[in-house]
């Protein structure tokens, strides 16, 4: 009785994780892009997260924290508004 139960959970378990890291990510775009996220996946369980965000949201708040420092002032530090 307990080992088709515990058979029965692991299975789930193992397909529950396995679908919640299929997300798809964009592909790399510089090199840059590729450090910044080696280090979002290298902080995740470590960065402080006072705001209780979920797992993703603060990788990607890691990842633009880091992509912020390898451009400076921003995305497009060069680049006026400009409006027709």
């Amino acid at each position: 009785m307990r080992l088709p139960l515990i058979a029965c959970a692991t299975a789930i378990a193992l397909t529950t994780g396995a679908a919640a890291q299929s997300v798809p990510e964009p592909p790399i775009q510089s090199p840059q892009d590729a450090a910044c996220r080696e280090q979002a996946r290298a902080q995740i369980f470590s960065y402080p997260n006072p705001n209780n965000l979920s797992l993703y949201d603060l990788g990607s708040q890691i990842w633009h924290l880091c992509m912020a420092a390898y451009h400076g002032r921003g995305p497009n530090p060069g680049r006026t508004e400009q409006r027709f």
